[in-house]
């Protein structure tokens, strides 16, 4: 699944160029751009597509989803990669089901530890988790 895994750093990539952008560009903007600009193997790009659809299709829903998983913390406070990390995992976990939910959380830890601070891991892992409980995605495969 190194596609799928490739697929989630770059989509968290296009999140945080939007971000950065002021929310200007619409995530498809901003992923033909970076298909034009960086080199994406077709399998990663397959994936890549779907996800950042999701990501732009229900981003009301995964915010609120994420809102409710997050204790003491509001959404627009945390740092923008571990607000973008948290969505591309609760999309998968919401609208994304032939994903398995343990894997979804294991990749958000991964980019948080790629990406983010020394505390994102585990941060991510616990509101990831809570997502997942919520939606009783725990028992899929």
């Amino acid at each position: 699944m190194k596609t799928r895994s490739r697929a989630r750093g770059w989509a968290l990539q296009i999140l945080y160029a939007r971000e950065a952008r002021g929310d200007s560009d619409s995530l498809g903007d901003i992923l033909d751009e970076f298909t034009r600009n960086r080199r994406i193997r077709p399998e990663s790009l397959d994936y890549l597509r779907r996800l950042v659809h999701t990501l732009d299709a229900h981003r009301e829903t995964i915010d609120t989803a994420l809102d409710t998983a997050l204790h003491n913390w509001k959404l627009n406070r945390l740092s923008a990669i571990d607000r973008n990390v948290l969505r591309v995992g609760a999309a998968e976990l919401l609208f994304h089901r032939d994903v398995p939910a343990r894997a979804v959380i294991q990749e958000g830890i991964l980019l948080a530890e790629k990406y983010g601070t020394a505390e994102s891991p585990r941060f991510v892992n616990g509101v990831l988790d809570g997502v997942m409980r919520s939606i009783g995605a725990g028992e899929r495969n």
